[in-house]
């Protein structure tokens, strides 16, 4: 992790600084990248409102997935045209990023004229704008495990060409384990949202292994957390719909708009399984990672499924 630059000059082009390999550096003691802290105090003074939802994960847990589910269960019926018309990352703008200086999230999100707003971020805790907690918002964080959160994201750094260069995947594996990855530690991300979630019922707290064995129990859950109640065939349409093979195939969802990522390297969405680890660990590594986990985790309550 590189020291962080002084100054970053983004060109007013929106496409121009789109195709080069940021660099990681440490910012407040989370290795980030300028895009997503270029425009850091435009970001912590976003204005949330109280009906504001913001989506939370580490990267590559299911953020796509519950953006998708949450814009059905908002807008799915009132406004069925923005399912085939607007892409999902323009409805469920990314907080912290930046593209350019008239391209950012913030003002996405601040643009947005339909109620509620959903948003999302890959922050840590720490790091979310303090006026989503004086709002008092509704927070859903999605928790995937360790070992296919590192896989799903390994390929995903492959082909996103603004993420940082992963190398190989020894390396990769290695900087996984040290939190040396965008956005920090896995571990610290998981365990500090669950200990937030602690004190704070506003936080409704998911597990990507649950959604993949259970897809209409977790969207009960969720419209419990929100307040919401569907009819049953609501409710069967959007689990239907959310179904990882349909969301791949729509490219309203499947992110086949941007120009920032190469599906000739690896599609976005790439399998959406449980237990797609066991095809990249090797036998040394697994036992590496399992000795790794066990102390990293021996203090946390959080319990994860390996395979479904």
């Amino acid at each position: 992790i590189g020291e962080k630059p002084a100054v970053l000059i983004m060109s007013a082009d929106p496409n121009k600084d789109l195709f080069h390999r940021e660099v990681l550096f440490d910012f407040h003691g989370v290795p980030m990248i300028q895009r997503f802290t270029t425009n850091w105090e435009k970001i912590q003074n976003f204005q949330a409102r109280p009906d504001d939802i913001l989506i939370a994960t580490y990267p590559k847990a299911g953020t796509t997935w519950v953006s998708y589910i949450l814009d059905l269960l908002y807008f799915g019926q009132t406004s069925p045209e923005r399912q085939t018309s607007i892409p999902l990352s323009e409805r469920v703008p990314f907080l912290e990023l930046t593209v350019s200086p008239t391209n950012s999230g913030v003002d996405k999100a601040e643009n947005i004229t339909t109620s509620p707003r959903l948003i999302k971020t890959h922050f840590p805790v720490q790091f979310v704008p303090k006026s989503f907690w004086e709002q008092n918002c509704k927070i859903i964080y999605v928790a995937r495990n360790a070992k296919d959160n590192m896989v799903s994201f390994f390929h995903f750094d492959r082909m996103a060409l603004t993420q940082p260069d992963p190398g190989d995947w020894s390396s990769y594996f290695k900087r996984f384990l040290e939190g040396k990855l965008l956005y920090g530690s896995w571990y610290d991300h998981v365990n500090g949202w669950w200990k937030k979630k602690q004190t704070d019922n506003k936080i409704h707290y998911m597990f990507y292994e649950d959604m993949i064995e259970d897809t209409g129990h977790e969207i009960d859950k969720l419209c419990g957390f929100l307040g919401l109640s569907l009819s049953v065939e609501e409710k069967k349409r959007i689990s239907g719909g959310v179904q990882f093979d349909n969301m791949k195939r729509n490219n309203m969802v499947n992110y086949s708009t941007s120009q920032v990522m190469d599906f000739k390297i690896s599609p976005f969405m790439r399998k959406g399984k449980v237990g797609d680890w066991k095809n990249h660990f090797t036998v040394a590594q697994n036992e590496e990672f399992d000795e790794d986990y066990k102390q990293t985790m021996k203090n946390s309550p959080l319990k994860f499924h390996w395979e479904v």
